[in-house]
């Protein structure tokens, strides 16, 4: 058998890497004549750098950043081997993982440091620059990037004259995994607030803020993109950048999945292929609104392969939206398990699960 492992990371505990060779090595253990393809996946949060950095062709650089709350941090991104093109991560320096709970800020958290990170790849003559945007802890609109990128912005208006102007001959792709607009009960504050530490009275303040804000930028950028698709992407940042759209030579708003689908090469790793093992850490609703199982899901039934997908956890309705996809999923874990427990497991459990479906498949055959 041909089988290609395209698992996202195991968020908080294995990255994609680590899970694809962990299922690899289960499944050796009990077919060690098939023929393994990997291809360790992201959906435009953290991991994506580690995920497109497997696949080859990409050097790591580094860059001197600020994470959320202002404190000196070394941010990575990529840089394709022929000097053309970059991949930064906003998670590398404001991600929500940069804090410890204590610390996360919802109101203060700032994208400043993301920013940082693109000026030094513009320093670098890149011409295309692909920014995954999850897993942030900010909620600032993007202004933090904005004024990184020499933007003013102030309580009472928005200056865009001083934005770099190297910005024009770049090509931004924005890669995320949500369709929510900036505002509102489905907006950036509410949906995502909670997770960065809002508590209901900063929910109310951070949308209301993010509405007088919204109301300067598209004065000074003349488009208004707070009812984007996607525009409420990491805390808005994804609405900062579409408003300045007409600075750089193109932006465009894309499913981080199928980003790093691309760029990994997994549509030649299927042709041929007769199964594909997908996963993340849980599988569960929010697996519709484009995270890495259902990506894979529906490109293996495109391509007429047989997919599996294995999860830490799996509730009903997660299981059923790929069950429609013609998706078997399978926990990782024999028995239950507490979730501090399960990441404290590192990639064993990963192995097992990758040996019990490789014997599973030998039986069938064998009937």
């Amino acid at each position: 058998m041909r089988v290609v492992i395209a698992p996202d990371s195991f968020k908080g505990s294995l990255t994609s890497v680590e899970v694809a060779l962990a299922l690899a090595e289960g499944w050796r253990a009990a077919r060690p004549d098939d023929e393994l393809l990997l291809a360790p996946l992201a959906d435009g949060g953290e991991g994506t750098l580690v995920a497109i950095a497997a696949a080859g062709g990409w050097e790591w650089r580094t860059a001197e950043a600020t994470d959320p709350i202002g404190r000196p941090v070394t941010a990575r991104w990529l840089r394709s081997t022929d000097g053309r093109r970059a991949v930064v991560e906003l998670a590398e320096a404001s991600g929500l993982s940069r804090l410890a709970a204590t610390e996360r800020d919802p109101i203060g958290a700032t994208t400043r440091g993301t920013g940082e990170v693109i000026r030094a790849v513009l320093g670098a003559a890149i011409r295309s620059i692909t920014l995954g945007i999850g897993g942030s802890a900010t909620s600032d609109g993007g202004a933090g990037l904005l004024r990184a990128l020499g933007a003013t912005i102030d309580t009472t208006h928005v200056d865009l004259a001083g934005l770099d102007p190297r910005l024009a001959d770049v090509d931004l792709r924005i890669a995320c995994d949500v369709s929510n607009p900036l505002l509102g009960p489905r907006g950036a504050a509410a949906t995502y607030g909670p997770q960065k530490g809002a508590t209901p009275e900063d929910v109310v303040a951070l949308d209301a803020s993010l509405t007088r804000y919204a109301d300067r930028l598209a004065m000074a950028a003349g488009r208004d993109e707070r009812e984007t698709p996607g525009a409420g992407a990491a805390g808005g940042t994804a609405f900062g950048l579409l408003s300045v759209a007409s600075h750089f030579h193109s932006v465009q708003l894309v499913p981080g999945v199928e980003v790093v689908m691309e760029e990994t090469g997994l549509h030649g790793k299927l042709t041929g292929a007769d199964l594909v093992l997908t996963g993340e850490g849980r599988i569960d609703s929010q697996t519709a609104y484009g995270k890495t199982a259902l990506g894979v899901a529906q490109l293996a039934r495109t391509a007429g392969v047989a997919c599996i997908a294995v999860a830490g956890g799996i509730d009903p309705a997660g299981e059923a939206i790929l069950w429609d996809l013609g998706v078997i999923t399978v926990g990782v874990s024999e028995a239950p398990i507490s979730l501090e427990a399960a990441m404290a497991a590192g990639t064993a459990p990963v192995e097992r699960c990758g040996r019990r479906l490789a014997r599973l498949y030998a039986m069938v055959e064998q009937r």
